[in-house]
């Protein structure tokens, strides 16, 4: 059988963490191709002139998470992406280009504390699906903005260990 398992899972060391410290960011139109096989990539290609746009992260703020969609009946299984990205300080700059943000089919590297890359959104991209902005109320309150992009895949998010074209 073509889909045969291949592995045992036995427990690890206690020494991974949470949470996001950076993401990148590009329009799926501007990748020209992922290389690559069984979960791992090695290389993005960029079209020409296209980057991607780093995002540093507050720590214990930011997360993504991967829902399994499985229907037996059918036999179609997908993973849905969820991605939420929190960025201090309302400001003109990060206001614009959370509306460019909006307007594109992002695909997003995600790098998590334990320095592991993730790339979100591979083949059918994510979208802005929610969010907004506050000025909080206190002085100690966060002043800033929560976005949250999805999406669908084919496969739970690849690992990626190549260098990030940036610009």
């Amino acid at each position: 059988m073509a889909c045969g398992l291949t592995q045992n899972y036995t427990l690890d060391c206690r020494d991974s963490i949470g949470g996001l410290k950076a993401v990148y960011f590009a329009s799926v139109a501007d990748v020209a191709t992922w290389t690559g096989s069984a979960g791992v990539y090695t290389d993005v290609t960029m079209d020409s002139g296209k980057y991607f746009w780093k995002y540093d992260l507050i720590k214990e703020s930011s997360n993504f998470a991967e829902a399994i969609n499985a229907n037996v009946q059918n036999g179609s299984v997908f993973y849905a992406t969820t991605l939420e990205v929190i960025l201090n300080k309302m400001q003109t700059n990060t206001r614009n280009e959370i509306l460019l943000l909006a307007k594109n089919s992002l695909v997003a590297i995600a790098e998590d504390n334990n320095g592991t890359k993730w790339i979100l959104g591979k083949d059918n991209g994510l979208d802005i699906t929610g969010g907004g902005s506050a000025t909080g109320t206190a002085f100690g309150d966060r002043n800033g903005y929560t976005i949250t992009f999805t999406g669908n895949e084919k496969e739970l998010a690849a690992s990626y260990t190549g260098t990030i074209p940036l610009d």
